[in-house]
């Protein structure tokens, strides 16, 4: 299984507004901070106001903070909210299956359960729980502060 870049970048921006909720972020900044492109930040921007995990506040003085504390943003629901699609194999989209031997196929339960365990696996996390350890809160802050002074 591998989680599409859109779910990658949604859960980098939802740690850095983790760690500095205080502050209000633009997704140009963020982008900056981060070296990832501005466009598919504002497309994930777009996934986590929907699905009210970032709050984003127009205007001058505007920018992006978490809707709630990082303690209720669950990583299993962001990962369903960011994820188009949790089909492994062919035969788990019914409206897009062809695949033949799907009506005798031992592999789909399985595959099945191991999804689940996976998402009940997140379940267990929040986002305050990704930055929770205290060194490696500091280590990201170190970083994502050095990467504002860095060339591109």
């Amino acid at each position: 299984m591998r989680l599409t870049l859109h779910t990658d970048l949604a859960l980098r921006l939802l740690m850095l507004l983790a760690l500095e909720p205080d502050d209000l972020h633009t997704i140009e900044e963020v982008a900056t901070r981060y070296r990832i492109s501005r466009n598919h930040l504002m497309k994930v921007t777009q996934t986590l106001t929907q699905g009210r995990f970032v709050e984003s506040l127009r205007g001058r003085g505007g920018g992006l903070r978490l809707a709630k504390p990082a303690a209720r943003i669950n990583l299993g629901a962001v990962i369903r909210a960011t994820e188009d699609s949790l089909a492994l194999v062919e035969c788990f989209d019914h409206g897009r299956n062809t695949c033949i031997v799907s009506s005798a196929c031992g592999l789909r339960g399985p595959l099945e359960e191991a999804l689940a365990a996976f998402l009940t696996v997140l379940d267990k996390y929040s986002l305050a729980d990704l930055i929770a350890n205290p060194g490696t809160y500091r280590r990201m802050r170190k970083i994502l502060s050095e990467s504002t002074t860095a060339p591109l």
